[in-house]
């Protein structure tokens, strides 16, 4: 049931993208600007389904490593990866002080995971472990694939924006098929489309995924604790991000102003309580050796 919903999700997002930039390309260039419109929108779709995955870890600038370079970093991912009952995927990593993490793939066969290189830093061992435990459960219950696509979408929307803005500074488009006006209506709609977008990602998937991260790893309590942590260092030093992945990291980089009122991610305190309420169900002797 949970991929059929997030096939479906799939299909409308795609749908709505093609539609978008139907309307974009009308607005700036009439009838041959939908023409072009058009077949830009079939590539981007395309790409989006098959390359959804490598266009987020570009994005993030993040960084594939060897086990020779993260021994104990792969370690941790294939035994967990193993105790869900997924192929290991790939290890990336970012950058960046902030302590973070996300997963993509269209599947779980094409997985990844990319964490920052300060949530070592900020995070003890097992707190990681819930980290890459909720990711993996992500990617397993086929979440990255949505969410990938969503942070294609919502680059193309950006990019839209960028169109109309040089349209309008250089007079693109004949006035008469509302080149002008579309510019101007797409600088308007295009920041609202990528919100949407945004939204448009369930946030009831996180918590979805903190339980199913919590039974891989065996103990909801390590996930708790770094989810605190994480939010903590994100409001002292918000991680730069491009705002079309923000969605994707297991909390949003930059908190406060408009990213609380239109955030995909529920309530970090709400995430906590419920991993607590789970702490009953789990037998200590369960947990994953990880270190």
């Amino acid at each position: 049931m949970n991929q059929l919903w997030n096939t479906t999700k799939t299909t409308l997002l795609l749908a709505a993208l093609t539609g978008f930039f139907i309307f974009v390309g009308g607005a700036l260039g009439g009838t041959n600007g939908m023409v072009i419109a058009l077949l830009f929108a079939v590539t981007i779709n395309m790409a989006a389904w098959w390359f959804s995955d490598k266009m987020a870890l570009k994005m993030s600038r993040a960084r594939e490593v060897t086990p020779a370079e993260a021994p104990e970093l792969h370690r941790m991912v294939g035994i967990l990866a193993q105790r869900a009952g997924i192929p290991k995927p790939s290890v990336h990593i970012i950058d960046s002080p902030a302590p973070n993490a996300f997963a993509t793939g269209r599947s779980p066969a094409k997985g990844a995971v990319a964490v920052t290189t300060g949530i070592t830093q900020v995070l003890n061992r097992d707190e990681l472990a819930g980290v890459i435990a909720h990711e993996l459960a992500h990617i397993k219950n086929r979440d990255t694939l949505i969410s990938s696509i969503a942070a294609t979408i919502a680059g193309a929307i950006s990019m839209i924006a960028d169109m109309a803005i040089w349209s309008m500074i250089f007079g693109g488009g004949d006035e008469e098929e509302g080149g002008g006006a579309g510019g101007f209506l797409m600088l308007i709609l295009a920041p609202i489309a990528a919100l949407i977008i945004q939204m448009a990602i369930s946030r009831s998937r996180e918590f979805v995924a903190d339980a199913e991260g919590a039974r891989i790893l065996g103990d909801p309590q390590p996930l708790a604790d770094a989810l605190r942590k994480i939010e903590s260092s994100v409001k002292q030093h918000p991680m730069a991000v491009q705002p079309a992945t923000s969605h994707l990291y297991i909390i949003n980089p930059v908190l406060g102003g408009l990213a609380s009122l239109f955030s995909t991610h529920p309530a970090t305190a709400k995430r906590i309580a419920k991993l607590q309420e789970m702490r009953s169900q789990f037998n200590p002797e369960m947990k994953a050796a990880v270190s």
